[in-house]
This record gives structure tokens, C-alpha cells and sequence, in this order.
């Protein structure tokens, strides 16, 4: 079949050929089954033949092995004599061993190039889900990106948000006026939450230089699509992460691409592995709003394919829009999983040849019973299918291969060098510098005393305090104007107490009262 992916088919006892036709690839997809059952490498033969026919793929690598696709396949050894096997009896006579145009990317920059975005493109829905907040912790910090927003304070990494959050739990009471209440001890849970965030090397996800789109999309010089391969093995150990982070990306491709209606072949297709681990304890919002885009974002010519255990891991909304189906083996041995293997059986169109629950409970591994969308969309009747063998390496590469693939890459020089511009943390500290400085200033005119230079100390204390200076503070004293007497500055533990023992001591003369206008003023006014 032209203008299609071919999936397997053939040989004693089963049907014709299968074909993904590329027309409706962006209609997207299910591949299911039970563990070692072939998913892996159903997943690995799919990307090849979208890589042939020029369209870009990404894909999640959970386990490891699909590393693979960018070398050759061996042509030798007892593999190859099965692979050589297969392909006769399904009449696969284009048969070739070849490698693929790979890109390895890595949230953590070990094993691919870093791939970021900021805090701001992430946005508070997502970031909430990721950091397990409560519908009064999510409130705060949509109040936060509003004033990100309003104020002209860039979020592009964690200590962004970390500094904003503090300035927010600070002035929590002129904020609530206008936002609501805000409650300190909630903006301290989310801290700790971002916290946790940090100890799992969520840090590395936040930041610049953000990934360009563009740069999963991409052709070789010979007109294969790129294949986008995400090293996602150590990232399972936070599940939540890894999942928001794809959930992101989807959402990133259904913002920026044009609409293209239904085009020849898709523009990428988009592998989504342990589906299951979006939906685990998902507010209804996420799935409402993850049914959204797989519903709409076919229209921007991208095909989203899941691949779970169990079709019932995936919402039965969401379900309905998977098209192009791989069905491989369930096993049933509870009375929960004989009731998902009938109803996985029940969304296929029925085939008078076989019992389709009967054929997803006896298929072999690397056999399947498949439907693909046929002329105008209409789901095709469901086939047992023997699955081809992969043209590219059966199982990860070596390190010393990754490493070759990832220095050959051009998009190295693009993304390897962290970039740290001025953001709101910076700003937050310029303006807390500025606020101490002028209160140093104002203390002295009103108290009659000589200009000296140790606003320095007043300036240090403050930053200590909100956390800007990571040095221990030590013990300051200063000496006030000649009419009073000693005093030892203590070190402020919130802005208020910065602003009331720096501004506020003199609040009985005009230019305290003008001044404490002034700053909170400052503070409040968009830059």
C-alpha cells in the first residue's frame, strides 16, 4: 500500500496485509498489551516506517531499548534467521536492516541534550498537577503568574517562582484585597512542594535556552522525519514529572502549530509510553483538558498514540478518538481483567473469521490483532496480525554509540549551555536593594544625621533575610543619629519588618509617611 506504514499480516491463519494509512495517522492511536508482549517493538517498527515516509516522530524511551533506532539492525546471527523467517511468511519482500535519523534528548542532560521550558510556558494548570497542590495551593499560584504577568516579572526558572512566592507570602495582606485571601502557611506548602521538585532533579526542566518546537521537526537530507528520542528511563522514577512534561509538550504543539485540516501525512506523530501514568489520580480538569487536545489537535496534522498495558487505563472519552489500534495479548486472571479484556474486545469491529476476545487472549508475542482506519475514516474489521520485524537495532546501542550520536548532532550547540538572563529573581532583589537603600537614605534626613557609606550593612541584613545572601548573617550593630542612642539591628524575618524597622520608625514625620507611599507603591506597580 502506498502512502502507508506497514504493520504486518500474512501467513497461515491470518489475514491480508495491514497498513497504517499515513492519511489518517493523525488520528491518532492505541497500542496495547500486557508486559512481553512486543509493544516495545511495535512501538520501534511504527516510528520507522512514519521516519520513511518523512514524517517526524517523538517518542518516550522507558526502558532503554529503543535507543536502538539509530543504528542498523545485525545481518547475521540467530535473530536475523528469525527476522528472515517472519518476513516470508507475511511477504515482506522490501525487507531492509537500516538506521534512522536519532536525536537523543533528556530532561536531566545525561543522556541526551537538555530539553527545557520556562516556569511561565509550563502555566499554573500543569505546574499544579505536578506538584500535587490543593485547590487553595493551585489558587495562589495562579495569583502568582497573574502578578508575573502584571508586574513584568519573568518566570523562567524554579527560583523565579521561588522568589515571587516569597514576596507574595510577604505582602499577603494588601495582595488579599484585590486577589483574596491568601494564606502564608499555603504558599509555605507549595514551597516545600517545589522543594521536592528540586530533589528530583526537576530543577534541569526549568529554564533557557526553552526548546524550539522546530527542532522536533525536522528531515534528514534524504527526506526521513527525525526521530526524537526522550531517554526516559531514569525520569520514571518521578512518574509525575515525566508525565506532565509530555502532557506539556502536547499541549506546546496544539498552541503554536497552524491548522492544516487533514493532510496527506502528519506533520509529527507523538508516542505517549505508560499512558497510564497521565490519567493515575488526575483532577478532571487535566482530563478534560487532555481530551481536548488529542480532540482538536488532529486538525494541526499531529498524530498522538498511546501506549498502555490495558486500554481501560486510558478515560473511555479520550479512548473513543484512538483510531489505528495494536492490540497485543491481556492476560485475564482476575474477574476485573476478563471484564477489561471483553470490553477491549467489544471496541473493535467484529470479524465473522474468529472470536476477537478468544484472538487478544491467545496472540503470541509479536502477534496481534490490529485495526486501522480505511477509506473515510472508518475503522477497518479487526485482523490477527504477525507484527514485521524492526529494520533498525533490536535493543539499546552502547554508551559509546550515544555519546558518537549526541556529539554529531548539530542541535548540541544550541542547547547543551544553560542561559540565566534576568528574571524575576533578579528583579525582586533589585528592588528589594533599592527599598533598603532609600529607607537608609530617609532614616538619616529625618534624623538630621551626616551621610555615611554603611547603607551596605542595612542592605546585607535585608538580602539575608529574604534569602538573596546565602552567607551566614553575623551580629551587625549600628549607631543611630547623635540624639539617640545604640541600638542592635536584628536581622528581619519578612519584608514587613524589613520595611518597618528600616522606614517605619519615624512615622510621626512627613517624609516617613511619604516614604513608606512610595515603596509600597514601587512594589505594587507593574515594571
Amino acid at each position: 500500500m502506498e502512502n502507508g506504514v506497514f504493520i504486518g499480516g500474512g501467513g497461515a491463519g491470518y489475514g491480508e496485509k495491514q497498513y497504517l494509512a499515513l492519511k489518517y495517522a493523525n488520528r491518532h492511536g492505541l497500542v496495547a498489551g500486557a508486559t512481553g508482549t512486543g509493544k516495545t517493538v511495535t512501538l520501534q517498527i511504527l516510528a520507522e516506517g512514519f521516519s520513511n515516509a518523512g514524517v517526524p516522530v517523538f517518542l518516550a524511551d522507558v526502558k532503554g531499548d529503543l535507543s536502538g533506532l539509530a543504528r542498523a539492525g545485525s545481518q547475521t546471527g540467530k535473530l536475523h534467521d528469525a527476522f528472515t523467517e517472519r518476513n516470508g511468511k507475511i511477504g515482506f519482500d522490501d525487507f531492509a536492516y537500516q538506521g534512522f535519523p536519532a536525536v537523543f534528548w533528556d530532561l536531566f542532560g545525561e543522556k541526551g541534550h537538555p530539553v527545557r521550558t520556562t516556569v511561565a510556558e509550563m502555566g499554573p494548570l500543569l505546574l499544579a498537577r505536578l506538584l500535587e497542590l490543593s485547590e487553595a495551593q493551585e489558587g495562589i499560584l495562579n495569583i502568582a503568574f497573574r502578578l508575573s504577568d502584571e508586574q513584568g516579572l519573568p518566570l523562567l526558572d524554579l527560583k523565579d517562582l521561588q522568589a515571587l512566592l516569597v514576596w507574595v507570602g510577604e505582602n499577603a495582606k494588601e495582595l488579599g484585597l484585590r486577589y483574596g485571601n491568601i494564606s502564608t502557611a499555603s504558599v509555605g506548602a507549595i514551597q516545600r512542594r517545589l522543594l521536592v521538585l528540586e530533589n528530583q532533579g526537576g530543577t534541569k526542566l526549568f529554564g533557557e535556552p526553552a526548546l524550539d518546537l522546530a527542532d522536533l521537526m525536522r528531515v534528514d537530507a534524504e527526506g526521513r522525519g527525525q526521530v526524537n528520542i526522550l531517554a526516559a528511563d531514569a525520569l520514571m522514577g518521578a512518574p509525575r514529572l515525566y508525565a506532565t512534561f509530555l502532557l506539556w509538550l502536547l499541549s506546546e504543539l496544539f498552541e503554536e502549530l497552524p491548522e492544516v485540516g487533514d493532510p496527506e501525512k502528519p506533520k509529527l506523530v507523538f508516542f505517549f509510553d505508560e499512558a497510564h501514568l497521565l490519567f493515575d489520580d488526575a483532577p478532571g480538569a487535566l482530563v478534560d483538558k487532555v481530551e481536548q487536545v488529542a480532540r482538536l489537535i488532529r486538525s494541526k496534522g499531529v498524530g498522538v498514540y498511546f501506549i498502555t498495558q490495558n486500554p481501560d487505563d486510558i478515560p473511555e472519552d479520550i479512548l473513543g478518538q484512538l483510531g489505528n489500534r495494536v492490540q497485543h495479548a491481556l492476560r485475564a486472571f482476575t474477574a476485573r481483567d476478563k471484564k477489561a479484556l471483553r470490553m477491549a474486545a467489544e471496541t473493535y469491529r467484529p470479524n465473522p473469521e474468529f472470536d476477537t476476545e478468544a484472538a487478544i487472549r491467545e496472540v503470541g508475542t509479536g502477534e496481534a490483532v490490529t485495526s486501522m482506519l480505511q477509506k473515510k475514516g472508518v475503522p477497518g474489521i479487526v485482523m490477527r496480525t504477525l507484527i514485521r520485524p524492526p529494520s533498525s537495532q533490536l535493543g539499546p546501542i552502547s554508551e559509546a554509540e550515544r555519546a558518537d550520536v549526541i556529539a554529531a548532532s548539530q542541535l548540541g550547540a544550541k542547547y547543551d549551555v544553560t542561559v540565566d538572563r534576568q528574571s524575576a529573581y533578579e528583579m525582586l532583589a533589585a528592588r528589594a536593594k533599592a527599598a533598603a537603600e532609600a529607607a537608609e537614605e530617609a532614616e538619616r534626613k529625618e534624623a538630621g544625621a551626616p551621610e555615611t557609606d554603611d547603607a551596605g550593612d542595612l542592605i546585607r541584613e535585608y538580602n539575608r533575610a529574604r534569602r538573596y545572601d546565602p552567607t551566614p548573617r553575623a551580629s551587625t550593630t549600628r549607631q543611630s543619629a547623635p540624639k539617640r542612642s545604640s541600638t542592635r539591628y536584628s536581622a528581619p524575618n519578612s519584608i514587613g519588618e524589613a520595611l518597618g524597622q528600616a522606614v517605619l520608625k519615624e512615622l510621626s514625620g512627613t517624609t516617613g509617611k511619604r516614604l513608606v507611599r512610595g515603596i509600597l507603591g514601587s512594589l505594587f506597580k507593574a515594571r
